[in-house]
């Protein structure tokens, strides 16, 4: 029965991408191809003719984006507390190093009133994250890094559609990254996608991905013959992943209506819990894409909120935790944190936090029994 389990996410595989990576196993190009070049220019087009590149992952987008910035040893770059652990990562990968600052108690995202103290003579780059979907404030943090040498960047890994301003996340910054991992709004089942205004910029990127080629596979005159001018890594995306992203990206409008519509049944229904804080789709300019719906306990702490994700488990409503733990105060961070108790919001997402799933593998009687059986499993535990 179609209530038996609800999963937090379910990738949307239909025949056109069993076709289309069928289609593309059949030929003899298998990476760094036509399917790639479509899937760019799709994205490109969705968020109006900006250069794209596709990657083998978010991560690699924003660590490529810091790399070809030649952002590096002494540099910083300031990163939000509440976020994935590949945020962090991709800056200490570089040999800079990681600055985070605490988030809005009202949205997750970094708090653009903290960040001035942040920054310093090192400063190099600013990792925006939209927060379960949720835009930053962009107003404000523009503000703070205008006039200074300091470059932003987009980490829209769960956030693909979210719009500030009437503008879609990722065209803000100098890049925008992108996630297709199979929970995110479309996917690839791994990959990813930077995207960015500076053509130059993009075209460096594209080169690092791929070993510092001088010439791509279709720039040969001769096949097989090229020189290497960069010290690339390889981090391309494969001709299956981009097939499948070529359907997904038809498919994305009707995506993001059934998750507004889903996410908004389950936050009407959930106002009134006073013992939870239900994040917001909509913030000032922000317009969420809905990733999930976010709640964050008031009390209880990650006892509670552990105790509730298995309640509910038991009750066949999958969830997930966006992020369990505060960055800073990491095993990996901590001892690499001078003062670990300035990110108290931070903390109390980490231990109340609980994502619900309102994507488009479910419906909307579905989304009513999500409503039902939280509500049912909180009068249990309280």
């Amino acid at each position: 029965m179609e209530n038996d389990n609800i999963p937090f996410a379910k990738p949307i595989i239909n025949n056109e991408e069993k076709n289309a990576a069928s289609n593309v196993l059949e030929g003899h190009i298998l990476t760094h191809g036509p399917m790639c070049k479509s899937f760019e220019n799709s994205f490109s087009l969705l968020h109006h003719n900006i250069n794209a590149v596709t990657l083998s992952n978010c991560t690699s987008a924003m660590f490529l984006a810091l790399k070809s910035l030649n952002i590096g040893i002494n540099d910083e770059v300031i990163v939000p507390a509440m976020t994935h652990i590949a945020t962090a990562h991709c800056v200490s990968h570089t040999g800079a190093k990681v600055i985070f600052c605490d988030i809005d108690s009202k949205t997750g995202n970094i708090d653009p009133d903290k960040i001035k103290a942040k920054i310093t003579s090192n400063t190099k780059a600013i990792i925006v994250v939209h927060y379960i979907g949720l835009p930053a404030d962009m107003d404000k943090i523009s503000d703070v890094i205008r006039g200074k040498d300091i470059y932003l960047i987009e980490d829209c890994a769960a956030a693909l559609g979210a719009k500030y301003d009437n503008k879609l996340v990722g065209t803000f910054g100098i890049a925008g990254c992108f996630s297709f991992y199979p929970t995110k709004h479309i996917t690839t089942m791994e990959g990813g996608m930077l995207i960015s205004k500076d053509k130059i910029f993009t075209e460096n990127i594209r080169k690092l991905s791929s070993f510092g080629y001088t010439k791509n596979l279709y720039e040969r005159s001769t096949p097989g013959v090229y020189d290497i001018d960069k010290l690339g890594y390889n981090f391309r995306m494969t001709e299956v992943a981009a097939a499948i992203g070529n359907e997904q990206i038809k498919k994305l409008n009707l995506f993001l209506d059934k998750r507004n519509s889903n996410a908004q049944i389950i936050r009407d229904g959930l106002t009134g819990c006073n013992e939870i804080e239900i994040l917001p789709s909509k913030m000032g300019k922000s317009i969420s894409s809905n990733f999930c719906v976010n709640i964050i306990l008031k009390k209880g702490g990650a006892e509670l909120r552990n105790s509730l994700i298995l309640k509910l488990k038991e009750n066949n409503i999958g969830t997930s935790v966006h992020y369990p733990v505060c960055l800073p105060t990491s095993i990996y961070y901590k001892d690499k944190i001078k003062n670990t108790n300035e990110f108290l919001v931070a903390e109390h997402f980490a231990s109340g936090t609980i994502s619900l799933p309102c994507g488009p593998h479910i419906n909307k009687k579905q989304a009513n029994i999500i409503v039902e059986k939280f509500k049912e499993c909180m009068k249990e535990l309280i």
